[in-house]
């Protein structure tokens, strides 16, 4: 599959890691087309990139990981797609790895990093809850819904850049995107060294946004799963505030009325996005 490997690389201020990251990758993949996307970059990633080998593409400035990887995505001319990042964290060895499992049949593979390869304890907790959260949603295991290290079929993951937003949660959407069209997705298991230079990513103010893409993905993945427990919980508690003022002032409260009423409009909400959701991913082919 060499001939048809592209490698995207997204790159903002990488100048110490990348030239190190392409000639790894040179040395283990010397088809490959490698594409560097420089994401505004204030130093000199955008050189040290081309100088190594790598074909460099430009944003005129920094328009986030998202919008890097969506770059990557339309300037690759392979069919298979590698994402990884340009910091030295993710090992080129593992690429045979995805790749072999991406030819047994799956349109996705991830790397999902294990124990000790998480930034902080802190970011590896919050990945956990996002994991779990994410396999609620799906009905599917999601062992690392923010690895952005990751092998995809091209013609697959263009159908859902609309979708994907311009800043670091890409992973979770393209994820989950695949899984409600009824792609295929699989993990193996990865370790991720420290990152070389400092990290972009802010932990509270991404990890908020981070858990916020979840529940918008959810309403794009499956509506009912967030709309439903809330139409559940107003139907409980309007039945549970109606029963203590029948008890206590023996009539009918407006309070149960609204809640009675909020419960069902919240209900018919969650069908009709489904619907709409269904008509998203309809097949276009």
């Amino acid at each position: 599959m060499k001939d048809m490997i592209s490698i995207v690389l997204p790159a903002k201020n990488e100048a110490k890691a990348i030239s190190a990251v392409i000639e790894r990758l040179r040395s283990l993949w010397q088809d490959a087309e490698i594409i560097v996307v420089n994401d505004g970059s204030t130093d000199e990633t955008a050189a040290v990139a081309q100088a190594a080998g790598a074909r460099v593409v430009h944003h005129p400035y920094s328009k986030g990981n998202g919008a890097a990887i969506k770059t990557g995505a339309r300037a690759a001319t392979g069919e298979v797609i590698v994402f990884m990042d340009a910091d030295g964290q993710h090992d080129p060895a593992d690429i045979p790895r995805l790749l072999d499992k991406l030819n047994n049949g799956h349109d996705m593979v991830v790397g999902a990093r294990q124990k000790g390869s998480q930034a902080s304890l802190g970011r590896g907790f919050a990945n956990g809850l996002y994991n779990r959260l994410a396999s609620w949603m799906t009905g599917h295991k999601v062992e690392d819904l923010t690895s952005g290290f990751r092998a995809v079929r091209a013609s697959k993951f263009r159908e859902f850049l609309y979708l994907l937003p311009n800043g670091f949660s890409y992973p979770t959407t393209s994820t989950m995107a695949f899984f409600r069209a009824g792609y295929s997705v699989a993990y193996i298991p990865i370790h991720a060294a420290k990152r070389i230079g400092k990290s972009h990513i802010r932990l509270l103010r991404d990890g908020t946004r981070f858990l916020l893409i979840i529940f918008k993905i959810g309403t794009l993945f499956s509506p009912l799963k967030i709309f439903a427990p809330v139409a559940l919980a107003m139907f409980l508690f309007a039945s549970g505030w109606y029963g203590w003022t029948w008890a206590h002032e023996g009539r009918f409260t407006n309070m149960s009325a609204l809640l009675y009423t909020g419960s069902v409009i919240t209900f018919m909400m969650g069908l009709i996005s489904e619907q709409i959701t269904a008509l998203m991913y309809r097949d276009n082919k």
